[in-house]
């Protein structure tokens, strides 16, 4: 009798009410966001890190796994996980995250998506239909992605709902303040002109007014041949930039190469949460990519 009561005591405890909900974030800067919103309401697994092309990810058997047992998968979306993440989901079996179910959260469609392309051929290199995926380097795409996070979690929940509310409340009421502040410090950057080693930084030009000169890649996704690098230097003779931008986990060569030719700086930004030591969380991630911007062009 003391048995059954115990089991029966135990499932009541290890019940879906009362079940932790596991988060399958496809970026750190996602696992971030979410990290803001919940607290330690919720277990959150970052399926890449910053050191990692998040275009090119193997659909290991540990992330099946993870996505197995998660209750909210958070991802980009437009196009940024194709290669992997539908397998990832399928292998899964985990009806409750497929696409269209409440445990799918595509953080695309709450932004207005930059650079969607006019026509699509394959010969254009990695083009994605919805427009350019990026969307992390501007930090005012996040008000509106934790808004709708916020409000997915309290639908997935429910007995949490208040604490999401709040924590939401909190993060618009510091993150907006944090944007001003970058703002200010960032204004000796606009109409900056700058090369990009990928076309991976719409956003942040949009939000900083830097102005794109070039781009190292000649198409998105392929690497740069030495023919291509020298078209760019005779671009920069042209056209003059301040520095040539590369995310943490790109080759650093390219952007070297450029640097050293057109005596420019070249600077690598973490480009999400986890790419330098300085970047542990959203906060340090802006604060950090403003400072090394505003060290690139002196």
């Amino acid at each position: 009798m003391k048995k059954l009561i115990y089991v029966f005591l135990l499932s009541l405890f290890y019940s879906p009410a009362h079940a932790t909900l596991n988060v399958f974030a496809c970026e750190p800067e996602w696992a971030a966001l979410t990290q803001e919103l919940v607290g330690d309401k919720v277990n959150i697994y970052s399926a890449t890190s910053a050191l990692q092309d998040p275009h090119r990810i193997e659909a290991r058997p540990s992330l099946i796994a993870k996505a197995r047992r998660a209750n909210l998968v958070v991802c980009t979306g437009a196009e940024l996980e194709v290669a992997w993440l539908p397998v990832v989901l399928r292998e899964s079996g985990n009806t409750s995250t497929q696409v269209g179910s409440n445990g799918y959260f595509e953080v695309a469609d709450f932004v207005k998506m930059l650079e969607v392309p006019t026509r699509l051929d394959r010969g254009d290199g990695d083009v994605h239909a919805q427009g350019n995926p990026h969307i992390q380097t501007d930090p005012r795409n996040f008000l509106p992605i934790a808004l709708a996070l916020s409000q997915r979690l309290a639908q997935l929940d429910s007995s949490n709902a208040a604490y999401y509310q709040q924590r939401l409340t909190t993060f618009n009421l510091q993150w907006r303040a944090a944007i001003t502040k970058w703002e200010t410090q960032a204004a000796p950057l606009k109409d900056v002109s700058i090369v990009v080693q990928h076309k991976g930084f719409p956003y942040l030009n949009a939000w900083l007014g830097l102005k794109e000169v070039a781009t190292l890649e000649p198409k998105p996704g392929m690497e740069p041949s030495a023919a291509h690098l020298s078209q760019v230097l005779n671009t920069l003779q042209k056209q003059p930039a301040k520095m040539v931008l590369r995310a943490a986990y790109q080759n650093a060569r390219p952007s070297e190469w450029i640097a050293e030719r057109a005596h420019i700086n070249a600077v690598e930004l973490a480009y999400t949460v986890g790419g330098s030591d300085k970047t542990k969380d959203l906060y340090g991630l802006f604060d950090d990519t403003i400072a090394r911007l505003l060290a690139g062009v002196k």
